[in-house]
C-alpha cells in the first residue's frame, strides 16, 4: 500500500509542478525584475539541504535576503524586522512566493509538494549521527510544506519539528494524497494569515547552538 501511496504523491508531484510553472511563470518575470531593482546580487538562491535518505541537493528560492546573508548577523535564523531582508525579499517571505521556484525542485525529484522541510545540510549535523527518529523523518522527501509548516512553522523548534514530521509520515501512510491535500489547503489559509513566518528566540536558543556547533561554512542564506 506505501508503494501505492508514493506513486499516486509522485504523479501528483509532476502533474502540478508543471502546471504550477506555467502558471506562475508571468509572476517569476516581475519577481526577478523587482528583486534586481531592489537589491545587489542574484536574482535566484541556491543552497545545500538533505532530502530523501540523507542525501544532499540544491533547493531554489526567490532571494530574499542581502547577499551573504548565512554569514551575517543571526545566520540561519530569521526573526521579525530581521534588517537582512530586502524590501520586496520581506514581501515574498510574508506571502510565502519566495518559495515558487522550488516547483523545479519538484519537478526534478528532489521534493514534493508536502512533507519535511529539509534542513540545511550542517544545520543538524552530520547524518550518519541522527538518532532513529530524526532518520526516519529522511525516508520521504522534503517537502514545500508539511504538518509542522501548518502547526507552527518556523516558530518551533526542531525537536518540535520532528514530533510534526514523523506524524506526518505515520498519517500520510494511513490516508494516502488526500492528507497530503488537506495540507496544502491548510497551508494557503496559514499564508494568508501570515503566520509563523519567523523564529522565536526563546524557542531557536537551542537551535543554534546546534548549528554554531555543526556549521562548516557556507555561504548561503536561511
Amino acid at each position: 500500500m506505501s508503494k501505492i501511496h508514493d506513486l499516486m504523491k509522485r504523479i501528483f508531484d509532476i502533474i502540478f509542478g508543471i502546471l504550477g510553472i506555467l502558471l506562475v511563470s508571468p509572476l517569476f518575470i516581475v519577481i526577478a525584475i523587482a528583486i534586481k531593482l531592489d537589491s545587489k546580487g542574484s536574482i535566484f538562491f541556491k543552497q545545500a539541504r538533505l532530502g530523501l535518505n540523507g542525501e544532499p541537493y540544491y533547493i531554489y528560492k526567490f532571494r530574499s535576503m542581502v547577499e551573504n546573508a548565512e554569514n551575517i548577523g543571526t545566520g540561519l535564523f530569521n526573526y521579525e524586522n530581521d534588517p537582512r531582508v530586502t524590501k520586496i525579499g520581506n514581501f515574498l517571505r510574508n506571502t510565502s512566493l519566495d518559495e515558487f521556484p522550488q516547483f523545479i525542485n519538484i519537478i526534478k525529484g528532489d521534493m514534493s509538494f508536502v512533507g519535511p522541510r529539509p534542513p540545511v545540510s550542517y544545520e543538524l549535523g552530520d547524518y550518519n549521527d541522527f538518532d532513529d527518529n530524526l532518520k526516519k523523518c529522511f525516508t520521504v522527501k522534503p517537502g514545500v510544506t508539511g504538518l509542522a509548516q501548518v502547526s507552527g512553522r518556523n516558530e518551533l523548534s526542531w525537536d518540535e519539528k520532528i514530533t510534526y514530521n514523523l506524524r506526518y509520515i505515520e498519517n500520510f501512510y494511513k490516508l494516502g494524497l488526500i492528507y497530503d491535500i488537506k495540507l496544502i489547503i491548510l497551508t494557503v489559509f496559514k499564508v494568508f494569515k501570515n503566520e509563523g513566518s519567523h523564529e522565536l528566540p526563546e524557542n531557536s536558543k537551542n537551535d543554534m547552538a546546534r548549528v554554531k556547533k555543526n556549521k562548516k561554512g557556507s555561504s548561503n542564506e536561511s
